[in-house]
């Protein structure tokens, strides 16, 4: 009878708050459809099996642009601003624009011949999208649009996988014209509480999951993603629990970008799925203060790797020219962990943004970014046009 009651208010909660912003119920191709454009959904096979989904708002074909999610999200997080968001801007302007989603999101949880129910499906993280995901992308707009190059611009996680891409297949390095890294995430030596303290306890979390068979955490289906929407949707409490309590504890605090009434809007969007051994893995290059492969231990490692280590990323072989957007309230990708990547990457332009409140997460929902953000994006971009 509890349980009963729980899952009524949840619905309840679910279904009043969405009736209130159309935006909440819209899938990427439905606010591009909202906001003036056409949207085209491609599907790319990678190396390994899996198969992408792969937006398309249909713009110049010499001016391809890539726009790359970061962790437990999607190509969503680019448009769900609508008028104001990154990817209706681009399109406005006539770019042509491409949204990855990468595999194990709601958008990419298809593969040739695993489950998406089977733990097998789930065996990946930043690396496989990196070493996987990106070059069978990249190689798909680039054979749509007849161009040698395209430009992309990534939002935290998204970034990493490019300096996968880079360092472990080198040969594409010429393929991007540059990357412009939002809130990039590569180093975590200095990030602050509580994210310093969630990933500290995420290798036992992920010991836990595994023993339980959970291999897919965030799943749009799951009662935790369910229960997460439901109390960040609640009128009285859900901004402080959620925004205030999480993204800003989180991120960084910017409630002039991030205002009550869009919550319901991100969070019908957000989280979404993705894998355990994926978290896990950005926990470890945080504890090990290590940009490295995925860590086994010592036994497994050396049947993999052939070392009791993981194998670090090579970032001086990262020669795409990389434009690092970092934020000076960001408490995920902080000033001095991207100064520690700026100095290890050989074709690199760094960028402090001027606001002071700028977050982690304003970079994809801020309100005001055509005024603070965009107007840079756009200028890197006309660079290497």
């Amino acid at each position: 009878m509890i349980c009963r009651t729980i899952c009524v208010c949840i619905i309840y909660i679910r279904i009043s708050t969405a009736i209130g912003n159309e935006d909440s119920k819209l899938n990427f191709t439905g606010l591009g459809l909202k906001y003036g454009h056409i949207v085209e959904e491609h599907n790319v096979d990678t190396e390994d099996g899996y198969i992408l989904k792969l937006f398309h708002i249909p713009g110049d074909p010499r001016r391809p642009v890539l726009l790359v999610h970061g962790i437990i999200d999607s190509s969503d997080t680019f448009i769900i601003r609508g008028n104001g968001s990154l990817a209706i801007s681009l399109a406005n302007k006539g770019y042509d624009i491409w949204a990855l989603n990468t595999r194990g999101n709601r958008y990419s949880k298809a593969h040739k011949y695993l489950n998406p129910d089977d733990g097998t499906f789930w065996n990946f993280s930043f690396h496989e999208m990196g070493y996987y995901d990106l070059p069978a992308t990249i190689d798909y707009i680039l054979n749509r649009t007849n161009q040698k190059q395209l430009s992309a611009i990534g939002h935290s996680q998204g970034n990493t996988h490019f300096y996968v891409l880079g360092s472990t297949r080198p040969e594409y390095n010429d393929k991007v014209k540059v990357i412009i890294a939002l809130a990039p995430i590569c180093f975590l030596h200095n990030v602050k509480p509580p994210t310093s303290t969630l990933l500290a306890l995420l290798p036992s979390v992920g010991n836990l999951l595994q023993t339980l068979g959970m291999e897919e955490v965030f799943s749009d289906d799951s009662v935790l993603n369910d229960g997460i929407k439901a109390i960040c949707n609640e009128k009285e409490l859900g901004y402080e629990l959620c925004a205030s309590g999480v993204f800003f504890a989180i991120g960084g605090s910017d409630p002039s970008e991030l205002e009550p009434d869009f919550l319901p809007v991100v969070v019908s969007h957000y989280p979404t799925s993705t894998s355990r051994k994926n978290g896990v893995h950005v926990a470890q290059v945080a504890l090990r203060k290590s940009f490295s492969q995925y860590d086994y231990g010592p036994i497994r490692n050396n049947v993999v790797y052939n070392t009791i280590v993981p194998p670090s990323y090579d970032l001086g072989k990262v020669k795409m020219r990389v434009a690092l957007f970092v934020g000076r309230n960001d408490r995920i990708s902080s000033i001095r962990d991207t100064e520690l990547l700026r100095d290890r990457l050989p074709n690199v332009e760094y960028r402090l943004l001027e606001n002071k409140k700028h977050n982690h997460l304003d970079h994809v929902w801020g309100r005001n970014m055509y005024q603070y953000l965009f107007p840079h994006i756009f200028s890197v971009l006309k660079k290497y046009d």
